[in-house]
């Protein structure tokens, strides 16, 4: 099965990605923010925690722009 790939599927699949992205980030830096405070975290314990945080937000992020991706440039939802 071949992807649509025109001006407006690709548009639509960065809208969405980033849709998805900025809400990931939100959820992911308010629990990150609700562990570092609830802990009283030193500073280089809040960026060891922030390390820890950055490789599981990464998938996530990740994840969403091909989920994006796929669901814009599918042929069966044009």
């Amino acid at each position: 099965m071949q992807r649509i790939k025109t001006f407006k599927t690709l548009s639509s699949a960065v809208s969405a990605a980033a849709f998805l992205s900025v809400q990931a980030l939100i959820c992911i830096g308010t629990v990150y923010w609700a562990v570092a405070e609830t802990l009283g975290l030193t500073a280089v314990a809040a960026l060891i925690l922030g390390g820890v945080f950055a490789v599981p937000s990464a998938i996530v992020l990740i994840m969403a722009v091909r989920m994006a991706f796929d669901a814009e440039t599918d042929p069966a939802n044009q």
